[in-house]
Order: C-alpha cells, then sequence, then structure tokens
C-alpha cells in the first residue's frame, strides 16, 4: 500500500463514503478507485487530482534536488564551517 492509497481510503472513510459513492462524486470510474486504494503504481494524474479533489487536495510533481546540488550544498556548509572557525580563533 502507497501514501496515496491509504490517504484515500482514509479519507474516504472519513467521509463516509464507499467506493462506488467516490467514484461516482469524483466522476472517475469504480475500477480506478479500487486501484488507487490497493496502491497501483501507475495512475493518471488528472484522474487522482478528480479524486482529492473532493477532500480539498491536489497532487502536483515536484522537483528533486540533484546529487549534485546536495554535494554542492555539502561542500558550502563545510566551507562555511572552516571558515567560521577561523574567524572564531582571531
Amino acid at each position: 500500500m502507497t501514501e496515496l492509497s491509504k490517504y484515500v481510503k482514509e479519507k474516504r472513510k472519513e467521509f463516509g463514503l464507499t467506493q462506488v459513492e467516490l467514484s461516482q462524486k469524483s466522476g472517475v470510474g469504480l475500477r480506478f478507485i479500487r486501484e488507487m486504494e490497493q496502491g497501483k503504481e501507475t495512475l493518471r494524474m488528472d484522474k487522482v487530482n478528480q479524486v482529492l479533489a473532493l477532500f480539498g487536495d491536489e497532487l502536483a510533481p515536484k522537483k528533486r534536488e540533484s546529487s549534485m546540488t546536495q554535494q554542492k550544498k555539502l561542500q558550502i556548509q563545510s566551507l562555511l564551517s572552516k571558515f567560521e572557525s577561523i574567524l572564531d580563533s582571531e
């Protein structure tokens, strides 16, 4: 089960809806609701958002930092620490 599937199932129950009712209210097929709640890995984002909209939520892509960016951040932090220790010793 994925975080999304757990979330949708919890919200559906919180709102007192069956899978059939959620399907009807969101405008997606019952099969889609079942697959989403079972944690299917490939789902259409537009349909996921149709369902999430009923709960006032939306799924959006998030840009990941590249490992190179993370390495640069670590290098900068290291240099800053060294610089601060030099300043403290003066």
